[in-house]
């Protein structure tokens, strides 16, 4: 049974009749550019061929009923009316129960709706399950009360309700990307100005997420303190973020600043030169200077930034063994477990499996790693 038949029988038995319509966005992964959005900087994801669904119909009345198929079909409900309260019971619906509070302080008037949610974006494992809910949701009760807020507006909306009332300072790069993405492309991303550009995929190259299943969670994690980190920097120079400052200024500067601030600042300069670096690699369709340009990157997480852990390590030092020059591998997403990111020809995909698969075990104390080789996809939208 697909996805969406397995959606709608939820649905059903949920509310008793047939869904009036489907949404979807997807999930992302990140091919280059990790910790520089927050810091204005720039990003190259594509949204990937794994998504959130949501099956819905109007009520007759100011209540959303929301039901969610990875948590056994567990019913949360709240009234369309400010202020709008947490659910301790049910925190899946925490990012629901978010976005209809950042829509309606915009003033937008929502109309209620039964929702049920699918998703097969693996949980936990930085490939964005929870922006593309965030994005689908608000895709959802905007179109059900018949309002036309652009794509790029819902992905801020859905940042904002991930910011403010989940408590995760997220930057806007997932949202975006899951509302914004184009199949067969990644996405270079400014996340200072919102301007984007587009940069077709080679044709023969797979997308290869291995998920090493160390679980990672955003909110408890190192990630605020990274974050804070990076704004005492920027502070130091005087400057909004660090986007503004040149590894040669960061450079002229390194005895004013604690060893350890200096190496996260200089993860984020250099990270947002490779990355505008990348983008005009993959659009030449130089699979080997993209590889060049991720290995970096991932030596600058695993040194400078310091989130990388010993399985992840493990995979990427596999993938590589495999394919040489030939595509990039690094580590995508938060840290501290989560997945990595290959970008290689699509004759390699089966013995870059075959080669994860045998080794993995030895780096992980006997974790299992999961492998999705996916395609760009498109952004959010009707079904």
């Amino acid at each position: 049974m697909n996805q969406q038949q397995t959606l709608t029988e939820l649905f059903e038995k949920t509310f008793g009749h047939q869904p009036t319509h489907y949404f979807q966005a997807p999930g992302r992964v990140n091919l280059i550019g990790e910790h520089t959005d927050y810091n204005d900087g720039f990003v190259l994801p594509c949204a990937i061929d794994y998504q959130a669904m949501i099956a819905t119909s109007p009520r007759d009345d100011q209540k959303v009923v929301a039901t969610a198929h990875s948590y056994d079909g567990q019913v949360s409900e709240f009234e369309l009316s400010l202020p709008v309260s947490h659910s301790e019971e049910a925190f899946w619906s925490n990012y629901v129960r978010g976005v209809a509070t950042v829509l309606m302080e915009k003033g937008m008037s929502l109309k209620g709706v039964n929702i049920a949610i699918i998703g097969n974006v693996p949980q936990g494992a930085g490939l964005s399950s929870s922006a593309c809910l965030e994005v689908v949701t608000g895709l959802t009760l905007t179109r059900m009360s018949g309002l036309d807020v652009s794509l790029k507006e819902l992905a801020l909306i859905g940042q904002k309700a991930e910011n403010e009332f989940v408590g995760c300072k997220c930057g806007i790069m997932d949202q975006m990307i899951s509302a914004c993405g184009k199949e067969d492309h990644a996405m270079l991303l400014d996340c200072r100005s919102l301007d984007t550009r587009l940069v077709p995929i080679p044709q023969n190259a797979a997308v290869v997420i291995i998920n090493s299943n160390v679980k990672r969670g955003l909110v408890d994690s190192e990630y605020n303190t990274r974050r804070a980190q990076c704004e005492a920097a920027a502070q130091h120079f005087g400057v909004k973020a660090l986007r503004d400052i040149t590894l040669d200024q960061l450079e002229a500067s390194q005895s004013e600043l604690d060893e350890l601030t200096y190496r996260r600042a200089r993860h984020v300069v250099t990270e947002n030169d490779r990355t505008l670096a990348a983008a005009e690699a993959l659009a030449r369709g130089d699979l080997k200077a993209m590889g060049r340009l991720m290995a970096e990157s991932h030596i600058s997480m695993r040194d400078d930034f310091e989130i990388t852990v010993p399985a992840i390590d493990g995979i990427v030092d596999i993938v590589k063994a495999v394919i040489g020059s030939e595509g990039g591998v690094r580590m995508t997403g938060g840290g501290f477990g989560g997945c990595v990111v290959a970008l290689i020809p699509e004759e390699k995909v089966d013995a870059v499996k075959q080669a994860v698969h045998e080794h993995y075990p030895t780096y992980s104390n006997g974790l299992v790693a999961d492998i999705y080789v996916c395609r760009a996809s498109q952004g959010a939208g009707e079904l």
